[in-house]
């Protein structure tokens, strides 16, 4: 059998069908070369006790630790039992608990002094963290757990690696010991793993082979043994990604495109002359690069980030006023129906009798700025397509209706993706392939994006930085109102609503959910599986439609409130926009459809409540929905969580700060980076295992550089056969499709 065979074969040939099931349901893992490539989270040194000051709520978690105190209580008149069994790592203590006949053994092993491995679910008793049944192996002797695990696994625990043992990301079932086993039984398979890397680039950077690297990051003697693994497949990491994208970026540029420049004395001078402000530096310097893509003959793929109120939507106007003038069309994908609107309603006015081409009135440079989107009158959609069609409009700003098959351009030129993590792959995909050839294309996102992000999730686009915001920008003042704490904070912050409507300002109130039958029901079910953090309350998050009707009878009664949400139906979801547009509702009580792109420069105040809910960057994007004009905005994040807790640091660093660049490394350092080639763009899965991309810059950047190299010499990989097998494993269906269609 060849290596590659041998490392695809699926772990219930090796462990069984039992513990093959739990590892690919839980973890993921499937074949010996998925279990071989699950490392290690930590490594704890024998005579070493562990830090228990830091456990996350609500996960997973394996501990070393010494028990302290052993005491059995008794309730129902003596009938009940309950072992309580205190641990501690001479810095913390947390409290282990056993109920019924799991009392018993544990009771009788677990004796002050000795030492274990600890492994379960983290949860609130009383103010105090505990893990509730805890399987556990005893590190010297003998031991199972109370479920009758195997009493073999601590005598495994203790033959595993000289003085250093592996703790595994481990699950219910499936604990960090039993996770170490299946390593065990598949190790020996390491030998057969293909290096990926070109003899030359591995032993100029002095790093182990891929078996031998396997074997040391599993079983290390050693912490320079870690230290040289966790190197070498950080790097192994970094550069089959960079490859990866290194080759797409090759393939793009093969591609034909219609070069589109600007023409003089066209529909974009004339757009420029209206504008009663000049452009700013950085957005003079970032249309520059985007008008170069633009006038070449292969397709532009450039990703427009930048701060929140920056300019971008300006920027991209100008870019698809450029390609009108050339002969094409230009197409705008937002996400939601909220934002398609908003963006038709921005770009018409700023554009005035530009946007009216071929209408009485219209200028003559002008051109038909159309909407299409999926709720829209059979008349008016089969006119926006006529439009389309016959090239009348040169714009067309639309959701997903864009993409179906009915839908046809008579030459478009340039596709601009809003908020591109909010599209499926498949989707941007199916609008660019409307053209002739292949479109340009400008992806935005309101995010700000780290430099490391940058070269990894999107690392087959250029990038293009604005970081500048426009003169006349108000700034944002953000308070966190401990709402349980300090009752009268909370007062205050809708006195200061009323102050801001009496100056004849408005307010945005954000909450998270709707608040329908259908919503509740499935909001109580989340809340009654458990608490959302150290102190929270089991009760579902506050309501769009309860928390209007408690404002208008109490602290903002008389004052003209609205509610916004997804679920109201689309010409109602206008009508709510246009009137607090004009200036004929104080205060909007909305979900997040508010987060992006809706620009109301009279709004000058927001209260997001249950802000703990919602994660750093969505804070960051909300807070962008004020301070859009001249007079200074105001920010309050309402919140019940302890001030000690992490929600409230979170928070905290939101107040503290309106450089969405910092911002966006702190959410990242907490949401992980998720797929970065797959289409989940954060959470739990990812196919970065020890890289880092907010920490490991400089591999990242050399990586990068590397296989730029590597590819430009040898796009097809024909002489790293290695290199394109790893590759290959790397790129499962669903990646490679991201990267073909990307």
């Amino acid at each position: 059998m060849d290596p590659v065979s041998v490392l695809s074969e699926p772990l219930k040939k090796t462990l069984g069908p039992a513990t093959a099931k739990v590892l690919g349901e839980q973890l993921g893992l499937h074949t010996v070369g998925d279990l071989l490539h699950h490392y290690p989270r930590r490594y704890e040194e024998r005579g070493q006790l562990t830090h228990l000051s830091d456990l996350p709520l609500d996960e997973e978690v394996t501990v070393v630790a010494q028990v302290a105190d052993a005491r059995v209580h008794t309730f129902n008149g003596g009938r009940g039992q309950r072992l309580e069994v205190t641990i501690t790592d001479g810095s913390g203590r947390l409290q282990l608990v056993f109920f019924g006949r799991g009392v018993h053994k544990p009771h009788k092993e677990l004796l002050p002094g000795s030492r274990a491995m600890f492994a379960g679910k983290v949860s609130v008793f009383n103010h105090r963290l505990q893990l509730a049944h805890p399987s556990y192996a005893k590190l010297g002797t003998v031991a199972d757990g109370p479920d009758g695990s195997e009493a073999s696994d601590a005598s495994a625990i203790e033959s595993w690696a000289g003085a250093l043992i592996p703790i595994y990301p481990a699950c219910k079932g499936m604990e960090s010991w039993k996770v170490a086993k299946a390593v065990d039984a598949v190790l020996p398979r390491a030998r057969d793993a293909v290096d990926p890397l070109p003899d030359v680039l591995r032993e100029g950077r002095g790093f182990p082979s891929l078996p031998e690297a396997l074997l040391k990051i599993h079983r290390p003697h050693t912490k320079d043994d870690v230290e040289d693994a966790r190197a070498r497949l950080k790097w192994d990491e970094a550069f089959v990604l960079q490859v990866a994208l290194a080759r797409r970026r090759h393939a793009d540029a093969q591609l034909p495109a219609v070069a589109r420049r600007p023409v003089a004395g066209g529909l974009l001078d004339a757009f420029d002359a209206k504008l009663p402000f000049t452009l700013t530096d950085g957005q003079r310097k970032v249309t520059g690069e985007i008008f170069d893509d633009l006038a070449t003959e292969h397709p532009m793929h450039r990703l427009l980030q930048g701060e929140v109120g920056s300019g971008k939507t300006l920027v991209a106007l100008r870019a698809m006023l450029a390609v009108v003038d050339a002969g094409g069309q230009a197409a705008m994908l937002a996400p939601t129906e909220v934002l398609a609107q908003q963006h038709h309603r921005s770009v018409v006015e700023m554009m005035g009798e530009l946007a009216e081409g071929g209408m009485l009135g219209g200028a003559e440079q002008g051109t038909k700025v159309v909407l299409l989107t999926g709720s829209m009158g059979a008349a008016a959609r089969r006119a926006a397509l006529l439009d389309l069609v016959t090239g009348e409009a040169g714009i067309v700003i639309g959701t997903h209706a864009l993409i179906e098959d009915k839908v046809k351009f008579h030459d478009l030129g340039l596709v601009v993706v809003d908020e591109q993590h909010r599209f499926g792959v498949e989707q941007r995909d199916a609008l660019r392939s409307k053209g002739k050839q292949p479109p340009h294309l400008l992806v935005m996102t309101a995010t700000p994006i780290p430099r490391t992000v940058a070269m990894t999730v999107f690392g087959d686009l250029e990038t293009s930085v604005l970081d500048q915001l426009p003169a006349g920008r108000s700034p944002i003042a953000s308070h966190v109102v401990p709402a349980r704490d300090k009752p009268h904070f909370l007062e205050r912050a809708w006195e200061r609503i009323r102050e801001e409507v009496d100056k004849g300002h408005q307010a945005y109130v954000v909450c998270p959910r709707i608040g329908d039958d259908e919503d509740a029901t499935a909001q109580k079910k989340k809340a009654a599986e458990g608490p959302q953090g150290a102190d929270a309350e089991k009760r579902p998050p506050l309501a769009v439609l309860d928390v209007a009707d408690q404002l208008s009878r109490g602290p903002l009664a008389g004052l003209r409130i609205e509610v916004l949400h997804g679920r109201m139906a689309p010409d109602d979801k206008d009508d709510v926009m246009r009137r607090f547009s004009a200036g004929e509702v104080d205060v909007l009580v909305a979900t997040t459809v508010i987060e992006v792109g809706v620009n109301v420069p009279n709004a000058t105040a927001m209260v997001i409540m249950d802000a703990d809910r919602f994660g750093v960057s969505q804070l960051h994007q909300l807070r962008g929905r004020v301070g859009r004009g001249s007079a200074p905005g105001l920010c309050l994040l309402v919140s019940e969580m302890p001030e000690a807790s992490p929600a409230r640091a979170r928070l905290g660093a939101v107040a503290a700060t309106l450089d969405g660049f910092e911002l966006s490394r702190i959410d990242l350092e907490q949401r992980r980076e998720g797929d970065v080639l797959g289409q989940a763009q954060s959470g739990a899965r990812s196919s970065l295992r020890v890289l880092a991309v907010i920490d490991d810059e400089e591999i990242i950047e050399a990586a990068r550089q590397e296989a730029v190299a590597v590819v430009e010499g040898d796009p097809e990989l024909e002489r790293l056969p290695e290199l394109r097998t790893a590759l290959d494993a790397l790129l499962d269906q669903e990646r490679e499709q991201y990267l073909d269609k990307g």
